[in-house]
C-alpha cells in the first residue's frame, strides 16, 4: 500500500509501488521468501506500508498485526536502555565492565590452547569498557561463527542459549572463564557483547531486562507488541520462521508460529537478539530516534545522547572493513563505522549504495532490517523470516529502490 500522501512526502508513488512488484516477482512467486513486509516513513508519516505472503504455511496473509522475530534488531533497543542509565548518572560509557560485572575481572586474551587443551591467556592491554560492549570491540565472540577455538568453547558451554540452563548471571559466570579473541578496542567482532550489556542493565537498574524494557521504553512508546515471550493471546499472530537448507537449496521450517519457542519465557533474556515485534512497533522506535529521543510526547532519551550514539566510535574513525575480525555481520563493511549500538555510514561512495552520511541501521539474522536517515528524514522497517540474513541481497535492493523513489 502506497500512502495517498507519498507524493507530498517527496516520493514518486509509482516507484514505491514498483518495490512491491519487484519483491513479489523475485522473492515470493519463486518461494525464496515466505512473506515480506515493508514500511517506509518520512517526516514522521508513513509513505508506504505493504504486506505480502502467508503468515503461516497454508494460512492467511501477513498484516499489520503480524509478529516477527527481530533477532539483532533487539541490540539498538538494549543500547538505548543502557544509555538511559548513563543519563541517570548510574554508569558511564567508559566504565570498566568488571566494575558492574565482577565475574569478568581479570579475563585474559587468547594465547594458545583449546580443542581439549587448557586455554593459555595473556593480560589485556586495556580493560573492557562499556564502550567496547556497545561498539563490539570487547574481544567477545559468537559461538555460531565457527571460526576459532573460542567459538568452539562457546558452543561447548552452550553460551547464549535462550532456553538452556543459564540465566544472565549464569551466562556471565561462564563467560568470565573463557579468553577474549583480542584485547578490547583492538578489533571489531560481532559478538554476545549486547547480551552482556543486558546483564549490566539488570545489575545497575535492579530490574529484569524485560521489566526494564517495558517500563522505560515499550510503555512510553506504546510498543505493546514487543516482548521476549509472546503472550498466549497473541501467539496466533506469530509468523512461521524458516532457515535456508544449503544441501537442498531451499528453505525449510525453523520455528512454527503455532508452536514457537518464542511463546515460552526464555531462561536467558537476550538483549542481543531475543525480541519479537511488529513493523508498526519498530516504526515507533525508529521515529523516536528520528525525532531526537521523543515520540508522541514521551521523552525516552536525550537528543544529545542520541547524537553521541550515532557517531562512529571505532578507534581513529576506522571503518569495519579495516577493523572487522568477524566472518558474520549484518552490514556491508566498506565506508561503515559503528556507533553506540548502530552501524553508521561514514563514506557513502565506499558503501556503493545510495544513502546519506550519518545514516544508521542494523538488522537481524532472520533477514529483518531497519535504517534511519537523518539527512533525508526517512526510515525503513523491513520484516520477513528467513535465516541466514546473508542469503539474498534484498536489503541492498530495497534500500536502493527506496532512495530511487525520492523526488
Amino acid at each position: 500500500m502506497v500512502s495517498a500522501d507519498a507524493a507530498r512526502l517527496g516520493f514518486e508513488p509509482a516507484r514505491l509501488q514498483r518495490i512491491d512488484t519487484f519483491v513479489r516477482e523475485r522473492y515470493l512467486d519463486t518461494g525464496l521468501l515466505p512473506h515480506v513486509q515493508l514500511l517506509v516513513a518520512r517526516d514522521g508519516e508513513i509513505a508506504h506500508f505493504s504486506s505480502q505472503g502467508a503468515a503461516r504455511e497454508g494460512g492467511a496473509a501477513i498484516d499489520d498485526r503480524s509478529l516477527f522475530r527481530i533477532a539483532s534488531m533487539t541490540k539498538p533497543i538494549t543500547s538505548v536502555a543502557f544509555m538511559q542509565l548513563v543519563e541517570d548518572g548510574l554508569v558511564a560509557v567508559d566504565t570498566p565492565v568488571h566494575h558492574v560485572l565482577p565475574e569478568l575481572k581479570g579475563v585474559g586474551v587468547y594465547n594458545g590452547g583449546g580443542a581439549g587443551v587448557a586455554f593459555v591467556t595473556k593480560p589485556t592491554t586495556e580493560p573492557m569498557r562499556m564502550l567496547d560492549l556497545l561498539r563490539h570491540t570487547s574481544g567477545l565472540t559468537y559461538g555460531f561463527q565457527n571460526r576459532s577455538n573460542i567459538d568452539a568453547a562457546y558452543r561447548k558451554d552452550k553460551l547464549g542459549e535462550w532456553h538452556g540452563g543459564d540465566d544472565l548471571n549464569g551466562f556471565i559466570a561462564k563467560l568470565g572463564k573463557l579468553p577474549l579473541e583480542f584485547s578490547p578496542g583492538e578489533a571489531w567482532n560481532y559478538s554476545v557483547s549486547t547480551d552482556v550489556l543486558g546483564a549490566v542493565i539488570e545489575r545497575v537498574s535492579g530490574q529484569t531486562l524485560d521489566v526494564y524494557f517495558r517500563d522505560r521504553i515499550f510503555a512510553p512508546l506504546g510498543m505493546d507488541d514487543t516482548f521476549f515471550e509472546v503472550p498466549a493471546d497473541k501467539v496466533d499472530r506469530l509468523t512461521d520462521c524458516y532457515a535456508f537448507h544449503a544441501a537442498r537449496q531451499t528453505r525449510v521450517m525453523y520455528d512454527r508460529g503455532a508452536e514457537s519457542s518464542w511463546s515460552r519465557r526464555p531462561n536467558l533474556l537476550s538483549g542481543g537478539g531475543g525480541l519479537v515485534s511488529t513493523a508498526l512497533d519498530y516504526h515507533r522506535f525508529c521515529q523516536m530516534c528520528a525525532n531526537g529521543g521523543t515520540f508522541e510526547g514521551a521523552r525516552v532519551i536525550g537528543r544529545k545522547t542520541l547524537d553521541l550514539m550515532r557517531l562512529n566510535h571505532l578507534p581513529g574513525g576506522a571503518d569495519l572493513s579495516s577493523m572487522s575480525k568477524s566472518l558474520f555481520s549484518e552490514t556491508q563493511n566498506a565506508g561503515t563505522g559503528f556507533g553506540l549500538g548502530f552501524a553508521v555510514v561514514g563514506d557513502v561512495a565506499r558503501t556503493m549504495m545510495p544513502g546519506s552520511a550519518g545514516e544508521y541501521y542494523w538488522g537481524g539474522m532472520f533477514s529483518t532490517a531497519f535504517f534511519i536517515d537523518p539527512v533525508e528524514r526517512l526510515h525503513m522497517v523491513f520484516m520477513t523470516q528467513l535465516m541466514p540474513s546473508s542469503q539474498y541481497p534484498i536489503r541492498r535492493e530495497l534500500k536502493t529502490m527506496i532512495y530511487a523513489a525520492l523526488t
